[in-house]
């Protein structure tokens, strides 16, 4: 089973580690404060050059499909990841209310 946070539960963490999955275009445009942009291909491929064993990351990417997919790639390989539910567009949609 893949880690999962709300949206509403990961507005309440402390300074969390986050990756945004999207295009460099998307995230210039905009994103999670504090997010690193590493794009899918890289993060899988060579997921030691951005992450370190013991520590806790949450990933999202526009609608939380994506980033589904690399948390359970992750996992596997013994990373700790968590999926933030809906992504992008939902973090977008907790701002407004």
């Amino acid at each position: 089973m893949i880690p999962n946070i709300s949206v509403t539960d990961f507005m309440n963490l402390s300074n969390p580690n986050v990756i945004d999955l999207r295009t460099i275009e998307n995230y210039n445009n905009n994103h999670i404060p504090n997010a690193k942009n590493i794009s899918f291909e890289k993060l899988i491929s060579r997921p030691s050059n951005y992450l370190q064993r013991g520590e806790t990351y949450y990933i999202y990417c526009t609608y939380g499909k994506k980033s589904i997919s690399v948390c359970k790639i992750l996992n596997n390989l013994g990373y700790h990841v968590v999926n933030i539910n809906g992504g992008y567009e939902s973090w977008i949609l907790e701002q407004k209310m």
